[in-house]
């Protein structure tokens, strides 16, 4: 896959510093590695999730049920931004939780980023995005005629990626600071 230029930052605060890594919790039978040797770097995973075309987004149902979608997304200064239908199911999850998980199509080279979802309401932030989005996928981010869309970035708590091929050396986790 061509290595594609990185998007404007648009839409979250620069942060400090890049996220720290660390290894993820997980139960000793998964037998992840202990130490730093073989964490992947944070500039592998923005890569991947600048790069994607495809996200899967879930969100929960004020009942409690996940609810998972496909769309398309730009990873834009550490935040995932995504359009929706105001009334479609996500988009009415996220009115009533803004807790949200966006996971990349691959299971051999995961990326799965945990965070909040906040609407973007700054017109020329929304230009800025829907320029970019015009930019990867042909097409402006608005929506088809008649829709309510609304623009959502994913600020994220923590991310976790590895590959499937060395997962218990390559499981990493970043945390960021709480938005």
């Amino acid at each position: 896959m061509p290595t594609r230029k990185p998007f404007p930052r648009l839409v979250n605060p620069p942060r400090a510093a890049e996220p720290r890594a660390d290894r993820p919790h997980m139960p000793k039978g998964y037998a992840i590695a202990t130490g730093s040797k073989g964490l992947l770097r944070w500039s592998q995973v923005r890569e991947r999730l600048s790069n994607s075309k495809n996200y899967w987004v879930g969100t929960t149902r004020p009942d409690g049920r996940p609810h998972v979608m496909p769309v398309w997304g730009l990873w834009l200064d550490d935040g995932f931004c995504f359009s929706t239908d105001r009334n479609s199911r996500k988009g009415r999850n996220l009115a009533a939780n803004a807790a949200a998980v966006v996971h990349l199509e691959s299971g051999d080279e995961v990326t799965i980023v945990e965070g909040i979802a906040r609407e973007v309401t700054d017109r020329s932030v929304l230009a800025s995005i829907n320029k970019a989005y015009q930019a990867k996928y042909g097409m402006g981010i608005t929506g088809p005629p008649g829709a309510v869309v609304v623009i959502y970035s994913v600020q994220p708590r923590v991310v976790f990626a590895w590959r499937e091929r060395d997962f218990p050396r390559s499981a990493t986790r970043w945390r960021f600071e709480k938005v």
